[in-house]
């Protein structure tokens, strides 16, 4: 393999794949009377997961309770949305073309709807489009996350793509390369610090002996890249930010070269020769210092800060092994379900010590955007029962278990969790915390909303919730009525007017 881009190291061999997945391994004849094969399962491109297959556009949406005033802006979510896909054994969720959908809010109004592709050059080609200008190295309809960003917005993907820009109404505007200072790849969970007014980032890629802090000053231009060696090509979906340092979560699942060689659609592993281990890089420059730890696969990070010589790092974590290609199910593949624990970096001992903070099943944890890299009390988090399972599934068969669909608020400072239930069959995305008045630098930290994206099983269509914060578990505020479904997928912004 000699040019390993996300094209042809993520996708370039589905149709290798899906030709050995029909052509099988045995020889000969079956016998006459075999009894058919029980149709196989793909939970990733079912139920809450299944992809939606319009672009809608829905005006003066229809609303139960109050739209709060002061919630001027859109509310925009990222996900694989796959596009054309004409055998569901040469798709993996992670590889879906990205849709973003966004519900704009004004003076109490939810004014519109709308789902949109991220139109890359293979979005545009499967949707008979032109694409404009040349094709940029591992092009990709970024999937993972969006974001605003001086004015724009950004889709988001790790490992090779580059950012696209949308405009307000969500139309492709192309490619974003900070005014030609990235080279290379981002990451999808970039950490704004609104105190230093910088953007950072953590980048990987499969053929680097090494990973790169970016960061992003306040003129829109990369300022700063460190590399730091790594061993194995290990994938860095998130990292952790504090007032002084960078966290480095390193984990043992690495880039498989022969697996790439062989056509797999996902080439990373669960590689137990790969130590599990933390690394903390001064933000104003210095070398890293790595701490072992058990090994984990975290999926995402709360938020991180800094208590005397301590780091504190909240994550929701799952445990080893963590099998990103799964086991045949379309998606990724866990012995168990994921939850929130604290790890706490000790700088002076040189040693890390974990806990469980809440260890019912969660993912997607969110914090007031106002305190990354700050001391946090609250995080929201969001608990869908067909994600649970989906991610339990073993050749696309999910286990029996009964999970339940909720959004969580964690006070941190007293222990408490509270739950906001949801219906059966109510799959919740993630949830986002949007503060009442920004600009009120006195307000509580959880003076605000939470609002996420949630299936509305009596409708088959989804509602846009909005939990006041500071009552949540009360009625919502508002549930906002979408003309289609949105599809679990993974994270979204609030993007205020300016």
């Amino acid at each position: 393999m000699t040019d390993p881009t996300r094209r042809n190291v993520l996708r370039g061999a589905a149709a290798i794949t899906a030709a050995g997945a029909l052509v099988g391994t045995g020889a000969g004849a079956a016998p006459a009377m075999a009894a058919p094969a029980a149709p196989r399962r793909f939970p990733f491109l079912e139920g809450a997961f299944e992809p939606v297959t319009e672009e809608l556009t829905a005006f003066d949406l229809p609303v139960t309770g109050r739209v709060p005033r002061e919630l001027n802006g859109r509310y925009l979510r990222n996900g694989p949305n796959v596009l054309g896909l004409e055998d569901p054994r040469a798709h993996h969720w992670m590889l879906g073309d990205g849709m973003v959908h966004g519900v704009r809010l004004r003076e109490g109004r939810a004014e519109w709807y709308r789902n949109r592709w991220v139109r890359s050059s293979q979005v545009a080609k499967k949707l008979g489009e032109p694409y404009p200008g040349p094709v940029p190295p591992d092009d990709f309809p970024c999937n993972t996350h969006v974001i605003p960003h001086r004015g724009r917005i950004l889709a988001l993907q790790e490992s090779g793509p580059l950012p696209y820009e949308l405009d307000d109404e969500l139309n492709t505007v192309g490619t974003y390369d900070f005014r030609g200072t990235l080279q290379g790849p981002l990451t999808a969970h970039t950490k704004f610090d609104v105190h230093a007014d910088e953007l950072h980032a953590i980048a990987y890629y499969p053929t680097w002996d090494h990973v790169r802090h970016l960061v992003v000053g306040p003129a829109g231009r990369v300022v700063r890249t460190t590399r730091i060696p790594v061993a194995d090509a290990p994938m860095i979906h998130d990292f952790a930010l504090t007032q002084h340092h960078v966290v480095i979560l390193d984990m043992p699942v690495t880039f498989d070269p022969a697996g790439a060689e062989r056509g797999d659609l996902v080439p990373y592993v669960w590689n137990d020769r790969h130590p599990a281990r933390v690394g903390v890089l001064p933000r104003k420059g210095g070398a890293v210092r790595w701490f072992e730890v058990d090994p984990v696969y975290y999926s995402h990070t709360l938020n991180a800060y800094e208590e005397g010589p301590h780091i504190v790092v909240d994550m929701t974590n799952f445990d080893a092994p963590f099998l990103v290609a799964g086991n045949g199910s379309g998606g990724p593949h866990t012995a168990g379900t994921s939850r929130l624990d604290r790890w706490t970096i000790d700088l002076r001992h040189g040693r890390v010590r974990t806990r469980t903070l809440d260890d019912r099943p969660q993912e997607f944890p969110r914090v007031n955007e106002a305190l990354v890299s700050r001391r946090h009390r609250y995080g929201y988090s969001a608990a869908a029962a067909e994600m649970s399972l989906a991610y339990q599934a073993v050749d696309g068969t999910p286990p029996d278990g009964a999970f339940s669909n909720a959004l969580l608020k964690h006070d941190l400072l007293r222990g408490t969790c509270d739950v906001h239930r949801l219906p059966a069959g109510a799959a919740a995305s993630e949830a986002v915390f949007v503060p009442s008045d920004p600009g009120d630098g006195r307000a509580a930290e959880d003076d605000g909303y939470a609002i996420a994206y949630v299936h509305n099983p009596d409708r088959g269509a989804s509602d846009l919730v909005i939990l006041a914060a500071q009552d949540f578990t009360g009625e919502p505020v508002a549930r906002i009525h979408l003309p289609g479904r949105v599809p679990l997928g993974f994270h979204g912004s609030w993007i205020p007017d300016a």
